[in-house]
């Protein structure tokens, strides 16, 4: 029996368009397999911040099932008391020093280990530990070192340098410095290594065609070595930035918000309101006050910075 001629080319059709609707399965399998993740970042991440979003214009305070609405009055309330300006400033003033400070310290050290050292691959570690410990921890060590009988103080003493000590974390001129300082110790190896990166990425035949030029080793940083980091400055400057908006776990552990409220952030404002005062309208405000700074500051310096990046390119 003579088969169809048809049916063969039918066969060679099907075996044909077999591999393309293979390849059009696939494509959707990847697709599904992130279906139960996106479902439980949505339920357990952004829903919660939906719903506590809307508990900023009511009087619930947390044990309640009904809130009662409030509209802004938590709002007009926040800008009424003074505590909060000063939280507002303290915040501001941590976020601007610390962007300045770690990424100065961070992009010197990253100069000063990526040349050719035994021990730059230990130091790297060393100054990178303080961003890979517990932040809360880290601060109660840094609260037990500013204490008035505590290791810098008894450094001091024996450096002969007795009119130098202070009431660190109980003085309210020096304590948000204490915090600062923190800061500074925590997220400076985490700069150093962003701008490593950075470093790893210039290619050695440019500064060596500079330095034929008979260029000085300043003209290679700024006229190099600068340019080609604006990437990792932008990205350095924004986490740091975002970072010292959100400090709560250095200021808690070191100071308490103390003495006095010198040291109250936006955050700390946050959680005392919060779930001490039981005034969760009101955190809720707050929090989503702290939540638009935070996202407007940082989306001006991006687009600052890379606009920057475009001039240095």
């Amino acid at each position: 029996m003579i088969a169809d001629p048809r049916d063969r080319q039918s066969a060679v059709s099907d075996s044909a368009a077999s591999p393309s609707r293979r390849s059009q399965s696939l494509r959707k399998v990847p697709w599904i397999l992130a279906v139960p993740a996106v479902f439980a970042l949505l339920v357990l991440r952004f829903l919660p911040a939906v719903i506590g979003a809307t508990y900023a214009f009511t009087s619930w305070n947390g044990v309640g099932v009904a809130a009662d609405w409030s509209g802004l009055e938590n709002f007009r309330a926040i800008f009424d008391e003074p505590i909060t300006s000063k939280a507002l400033f303290n915040t501001f003033r941590l976020a601007g020093l610390l962007v300045i400070i770690a990424n100065v310290g961070g992009l010197l050290l990253a100069l000063s280990l990526h040349k050719a050292l035994k021990t730059r691959n230990l130091l790297r570690a060393l100054f990178f530990l303080p961003f890979a410990l517990s932040h809360l921890a880290s601060g109660y060590i840094w609260q037990y070192v500013f204490q008035y009988d505590g290791p810098l103080n008894r450094g001091l003493r024996s450096l002969g340098l007795e009119s130098w000590q202070r009431t660190w974390v109980a003085d309210p001129q020096f304590a948000i410095y204490t915090v600062l300082a923190v800061l500074v110790w925590q997220y400076t190896g985490l700069a150093m290594i962003i701008y490593l990166a950075g470093l790893e990425g210039i290619p050695d035949e440019l500064h060596d065609a500079v330095a034929v030029d008979g260029a000085s080793a300043w003209l290679k940083f700024s006229r190099v070595t600068l340019p080609l980091l604006a990437p990792a400055i932008t990205i350095c400057a924004t986490l740091t930035l975002i970072f010292g908006f959100g400090a709560f776990d250095q200021v808690v552990a070191v100071t308490g918000g103390g003495p006095v409220n010198s040291t109250e952030t936006l955050a700390t404002q946050v959680w005392r309101n919060t779930f001490i005062f039981g005034r969760y309208g009101y955190g809720s405000a707050l929090a989503l006050i702290l939540a638009g700074v935070v996202a407007t500051f940082a989306i001006a310096q991006v687009g600052l910075l890379r606009y920057r990046e475009k001039q240095l390119l």
